[in-house]
């Protein structure tokens, strides 16, 4: 019996070693670009991992919800939580805090729309962010735009890159309309995505040809007597028409008045259409159903098309110069059950004899830094 003791006690001090070796937090934490100036939390080390904190003496249990995980703060004896995560893939993301069950955003952090409400943000330095960074290189502008759309009867908003330059000439632009995900909206790729900064770097790069974004809000809602109907758009679940709201809008009345507002070259070989998850599946039904309007498409992580998708759009493959589809090697490793393979579609249309694009963004996932990178490689393929 004494020996089966000491063997158990060995047991569990080896097995708590192990554990402790494991979860050991490398303590080279700093702030980052999401913090609020004047903060000193969140924070960010080599490892990935995010760390919070926050003042709520009353509070019986604080944790930190980031990654679909959420993360137990503790307190000490001044009321205040701290506490950090496992570590993250590089890029953006969003999180917040639970106060007991009730979860709200950090006070600490800059806030973003996202999960259809304002939340927090946290950047994790990634080695290849230079490609967004904000550089000494000429700028162009980002304009919040109000107008009234006749089809929904109602005022909305856009945001409106206009190329460095833009000002100071008289030449006329592509235009791209760039959509968001789902639970965000026109804000995302300008905040999150820093669509801007990586046009303003490639350009000043000379890797792509200058042109206009247009980001409009594609949030759409489930009539309140719609059920399933199979698969629309690339996704299970979606109901029929599920995209005519925004499709009507874009066509309708953002695209005239971009063209009647702006110095663009207002025909089908100068105009493009991508979008990331939602908007990538938006940009699909879309694009499809009216190959006269967009020469350039951009899906990323929203779907692919297939021959047989094209076989019922006959002018999408003479049309369409450029079919480009993105993916984060995560997302590929775990495929949805059911669904097509779209390298596979996509290479199958490239047989077919369209010119099509397939790029895989490395180690990320469903998340920002996967569409940031698949608009620095779309941008250097279109209006060429």
């Amino acid at each position: 019996m004494k020996y089966k003791s000491l063997a158990i006690i060995f047991s569990t001090v080896l097995t708590s070693s192990i554990c402790f070796a494991q979860t050991t937090v490398v303590e080279d934490f700093k702030k980052t670009e999401t913090t609020q100036q004047g903060k000193e939390y969140p924070q960010v080390n080599s490892e990935g991992r995010v760390r919070v904190q926050i003042s709520a003496p009353e509070a019986k249990k604080v944790q930190l919800d980031i990654g679909a995980v959420k993360y137990d703060l503790v307190k000490d004896d001044k009321g205040v939580w701290t506490g950090e995560s496992a570590p993250q893939d590089e890029g953006f993301h969003y999180y917040q805090l639970n106060i007991d069950g009730a979860s709200v955003p950090d006070p600490g952090s800059l806030y973003f729309y996202g999960a259809s409400r304002w939340s927090s943000g946290i950047e994790v330095p990634a080695k290849d962010q230079d490609f967004y960074a904000l550089k000494n290189v000429p700028h162009g502008e980002v304009r919040e735009v109000t107008y009234f759309s006749k089809t929904s009867n109602s005022m909305r908003r856009c945001f409106v890159y206009t190329p460095p330059g833009y000002n100071t000439n008289d030449k006329k632009y592509p235009v791209l309309y760039l959509q968001h995900g789902g639970g965000e909206n026109e804000t995302g790729w300008s905040s999150q995505g820093h669509a801007n900064l990586i046009m303003d770097n490639l350009i000043a790069e000379g890797k792509a040809n200058p042109f206009i974004i247009v980001m409009d809000n594609g949030t759409w809602a489930r009539p309140a007597q719609s059920a399933p109907q199979g698969a629309q758009g690339g996704r299970p679940g979606l109901p029929e028409g599920w995209a005519d709201g925004f499709k009507n809008t874009l066509l309708n009345d953002i695209v005239p008045m971009i063209d009647a507002n702006y110095r663009t070259l207002a025909n089908q070989q100068n105009r493009a259409m991508a979008g990331l998850s939602m908007g990538g599946m938006q940009t699909r039904i879309i694009t499809l159903a009216n190959p006269e309007v967009f020469s350039h498409v951009g899906m990323f992580s929203g779907g692919s098309i297939s021959t047989e998708d094209i076989s019922k759009s006959p002018n999408f493959k003479d049309k369409v110069k450029l079919l480009f589809i993105s993916y984060g090697s995560r997302e590929l490793e775990n495929p949805r059950e059911g669904s097509a393979n779209p390298k596979t579609t996509t290479e199958d249309l490239k047989k077919a004899g369209m010119n099509t694009h397939f790029y895989v963004s490395p180690q990320t996932a469903h998340e920002w830094q996967s569409w940031r990178r698949s608009l620095k490689e779309f941008a250097q393929l279109i209006f060429k």
